[in-house]
């Protein structure tokens, strides 16, 4: 897995959706990475809001980085 050296310190809000550039910020990984991951189950599934805008939930990003030990 790589880690994003572009990636700028990104805090998540509270509710709501955030992009996969917001996810990859707290959760370092590469995009092919957590899309392999999403498809495996390992990471939360994805949601639609539009035909070309997928996001997901920031309750379950905040779920999954505390059981991987991470913290936003």
């Amino acid at each position: 897995m790589a880690v994003r050296s572009d990636a700028k310190p990104a805090h998540l809000p509270s509710t709501g959706y955030v992009r996969l550039p917001t996810v990859l910020a707290v959760f370092p990984v590469s995009r092919s990475a957590w899309w392999a991951g999403v498809k495996s189950g390992r990471y939360p599934p994805s949601v639609k809001l539009g035909p070309r805008t997928t996001a997901w939930r920031v309750e379950q990003i905040r779920e999954l980085l505390e059981s991987s030990g991470k913290r936003s």
